[in-house]
Formats: structure tokens, C-alpha cells, sequence
């Protein structure tokens, strides 16, 4: 179970990705509808993916690296520079989606470039951090939030 969500929250973040990335297209060829249409897409997919990594983590539980020990430290530095990314890009989405809402146009038209390209580093980040979990090495351990919380 915990590998066919963890690969369903991944492809997630990859539709919103391309999502966004046609959508900045549109715009670039001054089409505000579609381009409003696959935002918003992109939007409902990062969206899908927070919801299903947010159960998914106190449900299920995180997996730890699998890999060699000689590159625990590599990964959980690259773990973390990936989270503070998806952190940033997270709230720089919820404002650029807000300032399009209100019709703040002028701003969103200056946050929206930095928004996308850094949720495009976040998304190229995230899919590094899934090979290595599920793809490159074994899978290591998976406990839940209650069960961490509980000690065993």
C-alpha cells in the first residue's frame, strides 16, 4: 500500500508540473483562458498531492532511506533543501493564486515566474527523492505518525 500511494502522490506532483509549465506556454502566447484552465489544473493536482502526502504520512507513515549508509547524509540534506523548496513554492503558490483571484494582475504577473520555475525545481527535486526511496534502493522502514508518537 505504501508504495502504490507513494507512487500515485508522485505522479501527482508530475501532472501538476506539466500542467503548469502549459499553462505558462498559454500565457506566453496571451491565451488568459487556457491559461487559466491548466493553472488551475495544476493547482487541483499539487492540491491532491498535499492531501494524499498528509495522510499519507500520518496513516501510513514516512520511509526512510534504504540505501547505502554512506549516503544517509547526502540524502537527508537533499531531503531537507527539497522540503524548505516545497515549503516556499507552497506559499508562493497560495499567493500568486490569490492575487490572480482578487485580480491583482500586476503582481501575479511578477510573482507567477518565480512561483512556477521554483515549484518546477521542487517537483524535479521531489521525483529524485522518490527514485531514491522506491526505485534506485530498497524501500527502508515505514512507521506511521501514531505509531512514532506512541514508541513503538
Amino acid at each position: 500500500m505504501d508504495v502504490f500511494v507513494s507512487y500515485l502522490n508522485e505522479a501527482c506532483i508530475i501532472i501538476s508540473a506539466i500542467c503548469f509549465a502549459i499553462g505558462w506556454v498559454y500565457i506566453r502566447k496571451h491565451r488568459v483562458r487556457i491559461h487559466r484552465r491548466w493553472m488551475l489544473a495544476g493547482v487541483v493536482f499539487a492540491a491532491l498531492f498535499f492531501i494524499i502526502y498528509v495522510a499519507k504520512t500520518f496513516f501510513i507513515g514516512d520511509t526512510e532511506f534504504g540505501g547505502p549508509k554512506s549516503l544517509n547524509t547526502f540524502y537527508y540534506v537533499f531531503l531537507q533543501a527539497h522540503s524548505v523548496l516545497a515549503t516556499i513554492a507552497a506559499i508562493l503558490g497560495v499567493i500568486t493564486l490569490v492575487f490572480a483571484a482578487r485580480g491583482r494582475f500586476s503582481r501575479h504577473r511578477k510573482l507567477g515566474p518565480w512561483t512556477v520555475v521554483i515549484w518546477f525545481v521542487t517537483a524535479a527535486t521531489g521525483l529524485v527523492v522518490f527514485l531514491l526511496l522506491y526505485v534506485v534502493f530498497t524501500p527502508g522502514e515505514t512507521a506511521n505518525l501514531m505509531h512514532s508518537y506512541l514508541g513503538h
